[in-house]
Order: structure tokens, then C-alpha cells, then sequence
């Protein structure tokens, strides 16, 4: 089923995080007008919210992005069960058997993606394969290059609840991450969602 505009447009803030309505419109092949009447729909629902930004030369530019009640239009997958069973494991087996439980399913996911990273032979092809695996997770993938550096984004985390709850998750996912991408390449988190930024992003040089 073909999503309406006004979804579309909270995907695409999602996806970018920001935009201003000129782009929002490109994206989306409607009219700038048209556009905007949307974001002022959302605006008024509590959905999205400005802010203004001086870009050089020319009046400033008005952008647009998520509010909290917009993001949560996201949800994390199985929030609210997966947090009280972690708290449960913590609470009768200890922090250790907590650990281990995130070891063991760090070592099912490594195994899961290298058998499906097994014909790839550049690192594009290897971020090509894992943007297609985390997207199907629900973690919203791509990638990008500037310059010499590549980075991995994730814009969207369906477990962000249970990473919040317990830091292993992340830990774990950042160990496979630079395993699967191989030890040619540095793999460094420099934007993690858990902290309070918008997408998880993954910096990867030679």
C-alpha cells in the first residue's frame, strides 16, 4: 500500500533528520506548496517542529525534524516486554548471566551476517549487504562516502529501549560491526542514538 504524503514526509525526517520544505518536496515529487500545507498539519499535531538557521548569504533557512511525539511514531520493537525480561534476568541470575546472554546472541548475529557477507569482496559491497540486512531488522540502514571516509548510518534503533536498559547490546553490535567489516578498516561509533542523537553512525577508514 502506498504511504499518503504526510507519512512519507515523517519517514523522510527520520531518514535525514532535518530538511527544509524545497527539499522535502524534491523527495517527494510534490509541490513546495504542497509540502508545506503537510508540515503545517503536522506541526499542529505535534508532529514535527522548526528551527531557523543562517546559511551564509540570503535569508535563513526554516527547517524541519521530529518531535519526540513524532519519533514515537517509531517504536522499539517489543519495548516494554524485552526491558522487564532483561531486568528479570539482572534481578535473579545477575549482571554475569545478563552478559552472557548478550555474548551468546552477538556470536548468532556475527555467524547470521558473515554467511550472507561471504561473497563480498570490497567494502561496498560488504556495507551494501549489511545496509540490506539492518534495514529488514527495522534499524532504517545506509551508507554514505565523503571523501576517503565511509560511514555506516542507522537511523532508527528497534531495540533502542533494551540498549538503554543495558549497554551490552550496543557494545556487542559495535564488536561485530568492526569484525564484519574486516580488520583492514577502522570502525568507530561517532553518533549513537542511546546518547541522545538522532541516528547511530559508524565512521570507517583504511
Amino acid at each position: 500500500m502506498k504511504k499518503n504524503p504526510a507519512d512519507r514526509i515523517l519517514m523522510l525526517l527520520k531518514m535525514k533528520g532535518e530538511a527544509t520544505s524545497l527539499l522535502i518536496a524534491t523527495e517527494l515529487a510534490i509541490t513546495k506548496e504542497g509540502a508545506r500545507k503537510h508540515l503545517l498539519t503536522l506541526a499542529a499535531d505535534g508532529l514535527v517542529q522548526t528551527t531557523i538557521k543562517s546559511e551564509g548569504v540570503g535569508r535563513p533557512s526554516t527547517y524541519y525534524c521530529l518531535t519526540e511525539k513524532g519519533l514515537s511514531g517509531f517504536p522499539d520493537t517489543h519495548a516494554e516486554v524485552t526491558v522487564d525480561l532483561l531486568k528479570s534476568v539482572r534481578k535473579l541470575l545477575g549482571e554475569n548471566a545478563l552478559e552472557l546472554l548478550i555474548g551468546d546472541r552477538e556470536k548468532q548475529t556475527y555467524e547470521r551476517y558473515e554467511a550472507l557477507l561471504k561473497k563480498t569482496d570490497s567494502l561496498e559491497e560488504r556495507l551494501d549487504v549489511l545496509v540490506d540486512i539492518r534495514s529488514r531488522e527495522g534499524y532504517m540502514a545506509e551508507w554514505k562516502k565523503e571523501g576517503e571516509e565511509y560511514f555506516l548510518i542507522e537511523n532508527h534503533c528497534p531495540i533502542c529501549a533494551a540498549a538503554t536498559e543495558c549497554q551490552g547490546f550496543c557494545r556487542a553490535e559495535l564488536k561485530n560491526f568492526k569484525a564484519l567489516i574486516g580488520q583492514d578498516h577502522h570502525v568507530e561509533r561517532v553518533s549513537h542514538i542511546v546518547s541522545g542523537a538522532q541516528r547511530c553512525m559508524y565512521r570507517i577508514t583504511n
